[in-house]
């Protein structure tokens, strides 16, 4: 039986792994900041802990789903953000090499600037602006030093089940007659469910180890997005276009 080791396991990723194996013969050891019902608590951040936990456990597979992924308040609160984001999936590589576990670590597009004309490829270098994307590429690093079995999946605009940006525009478009938002940022929003199966393959069918850029097709902006939510769900918010 195979055992998978996830980390953040409450949020919107981590709840999707664990449905995609719903049925199948896989053991999960879920973990999070907090205990709860068939939850761990593991602070990633502790190194001994992690290794304490990954020894007891011994899991084939760790899924690192745990991030600081408030944009905006990792610019103000930097020691948290590179704790979270840098030092634990260094933590989580040294157990899984320590283990001979394989490491499948979540990453983000803010590890590029942003200011592209077209989509990145694993190609192109990362330059991250802001401190998430700084802290997240740091994490990157991390991974590719300390482990030898790694899988790094930079995703974008991700939404599932949980907090995200689609639940955070119906409820504002239910609650307000009119919402702005932002509509000269470009991305791809990828569904939790596509990004997980994307992970299931990497674990269940060998492919290459390595760097991935992981999102759904295409790209819009939060404005047009945001239309379309609202629309699918037949709410007139008026959406108003911003810088």
């Amino acid at each position: 039986m195979k055992k998978i080791l996830v980390t953040g396991c409450n949020g919107q990723l981590g709840r999707a792994i664990r449905k995609e194996y719903e049925g199948e013969n896989v053991t999960f050891i879920n973990t999070d900041v907090v205990e709860g019902e068939d939850v761990r608590a593991l602070d990633i951040t502790d190194i001994q802990a992690v290794i304490s936990m990954v020894e007891e456990t011994k899991p084939d597979v760790i899924i690192n789903c745990a991030a600081h992924t408030n944009v905006d308040a990792c610019e103000t609160q930097w020691d948290l953000a590179y704790k979270i984001n840098a030092i634990g999936p260094r933590n989580l590589s040294i157990a899984a090499e320590k283990t001979g576990a394989k490491m499948i670590h979540v990453s983000t597009d803010y590890v590029f600037e942003g200011n592209g004309t077209r989509p990145y490829t694993e190609f192109d270098a990362p330059n991250p602006v802001s401190a998430y994307g700084k802290t997240k590429l740091e994490g990157e690093k991390f991974v590719q030093q300390f482990s030898s079995r790694f899988f790094i999946f930079r995703t974008a605009w991700l939404y599932g089940d949980g907090n995200n940006f689609v639940r955070t525009m119906l409820k504002l478009g239910n609650e307000k007659d009119e919402i702005s938002v932002v509509a000269d940022q470009h991305g791809s929003p990828t569904y939790a469910k596509d990004l997980t199966e994307i992970i299931y393959q990497a674990i269940e069918k060998k492919i290459p180890y390595g760097i991935y850029n992981a999102t759904n097709e295409g790209y819009t902006t939060w404005y047009d997005f945001t239309k379309e939510i609202l629309e699918e769900q037949g709410i007139t918010c008026k959406v108003n276009p911003v810088t």
